[in-house]
């Protein structure tokens, strides 16, 4: 998942049916398998435009012909080529002489005759060997960062929705674009670049499904869905579903993933998202971690939520009040990492990042952070309020619920 200022400090169903082919058809084996591989050294951390991510797309492409795909990338292929500037500045700034990048989105279709689209994508690129400035380590350089969670989950869940919908026996009313995107952790370039030399026609998509680091299902089963507010279908149709999961729906449609390159084309996105935790983008990111059984589960969800949805015309896009634009700007970091599927009061903590303003004043996980110098924090927007009216070198007094007793500390950024 890309590392913003937005996401780091904000990052911000159809009833099941008795006879649950579902969930008969989902592989937990092969979920493994895939993310096994896309997360072992040997793709060295599968970085934008390295050896690694090359030996990463081939698999992908050798993975949709195995199932049956056509190729829908450029000249015939899986791949969907581009090209870009790559900045080596940590603040993300392009100097006129950068090198030109090459890179690749891989991409397959299901043709079922329908006049529209359904598009399942994720990002299959993550930090390499740390160099790029996104990594979380004290010390990255040279560390293999394999991303098992960011986002090789995600992506094995694009192959492994490919084979189910495939050899599921059932001619959809909806087509089928899978697409697994390279330069996400770079700033959505590879979705950007797809979206802006397309390879099937935007305007008959229907919806587009974004899964990004759904390898962390925790014991309260909560997955994020965002984009609900993109379609006037999406929210009745969710709340009417049954499942084990615990839902926490999210209306934007902008986000710190690809679906927010389709969101800006006027296409109704979701994203799942299991939320994030303390190897988030670091090389501890490996596939033991990975809870295979979970993403089965979102997997499952995602089959009934999908097959829904092609019962449905084409679906129309709305506009969410969220903006980017809206979000307020900030020049300092608490060095938190907010638990976003929490549903209580306050910013809740999920990690604490050493040699912060957070962990210097003693705050620590499962701390709910509820005021900031003078503003009262109910949710991650009043947080990041809080944040914008700091600059470095303030110091502030937070108050914090510590196992539900206040406690109150002096941050300096």
């Amino acid at each position: 998942m890309k590392q913003t200022g937005l996401f780091f400090l904000l990052l911000p169903f159809f009833l099941f049916p008795e006879n649950t082919v579902a969930q008969s058809k989902i592989s937990e084996a092969n979920l493994k398998s895939d993310v096994s591989y896309l997360a072992s050294d040997k793709l060295q951390g599968r970085g934008t435009a390295t050896k690694g991510e090359r030996k990463a797309a081939n698999y992908l492409a050798k993975q949709f012909k195995k199932a049956g795909l056509q190729p829908m990338g450029t000249n015939g292929s899986y791949f969907h080529d581009f090209t870009f500037k790559k900045s080596n500045d940590p603040h993300g700034n392009v100097s006129p002489d950068a090198p030109t990048i090459k890179s690749r989105n891989v991409a397959a279709y299901l043709d079922n005759g329908a006049p529209y689209t359904i598009v399942i994508g994720a990002h299959y690129d993550h930090l390499g060997l740390g160099s790029d400035h996104n990594s979380l380590d004290a010390n990255p350089a040279g560390k293999i960062h394999n991303g098992a969670d960011d986002n090789a989950s995600g992506t094995s869940g694009v192959l492994e929705l490919a084979r189910y919908f495939t050899h599921n026996g059932v001619k959809e009313q909806h087509n089928f674009l899978f697409l697994c995107f390279s330069g996400e952790e770079l700033g959505l370039v590879g979705s950007k670049k797809f979206t802006e030399s397309p390879t099937i026609d935007l305007t008959k998509v229907s919806f587009m499904l974004n899964m990004d680091m759904i390898g962390r299902l925790n014991d309260e089963k909560r997955l994020v869905v965002g984009g609900v507010g993109t379609a006037p279908n999406f929210v009745p149709l969710i709340n009417s579903l049954k499942t084990d999961l615990g839902i926490k729906q999210d209306s934007a449609g902008i986000g710190p993933s690809d679906h927010t390159s389709f969101y800006l084309k006027n296409i109704p996105v979701l994203f799942f998202f299991t939320g994030q935790h303390a190897d988030y983008h670091k090389p501890s990111d490996d596939v033991e971690k990975v809870n295979f059984a979970g993403q089965r589960t979102i997997l499952e969800y995602a089959v009934q939520l999908i097959e829904a949805l092609d019962k449905e015309p084409k679906l129309t896009f709305q506009e969410t009040k969220a903006k980017q634009e809206d979000t307020p700007r900030f020049k300092v970091t608490l060095g938190i990492m907010p638990d976003y599927t929490y549903d209580g009061d306050g910013v809740h903590v999920d990690g604490v990042i050493d040699d912060r303003p957070a962990s210097k004043a003693g705050m620590q996980r499962g701390d709910v952070i509820v005021k900031m110098g003078d503003i009262e924090v109910h949710d991650l927007q009043d947080y990041m309020k809080a944040l914008s009216l700091f600059q470095k070198g303030n110091t502030t007094k937070v108050k914090v619920l510590r196992a539900g007793k206040p406690a109150e500390m002096e941050v300096t950024f």
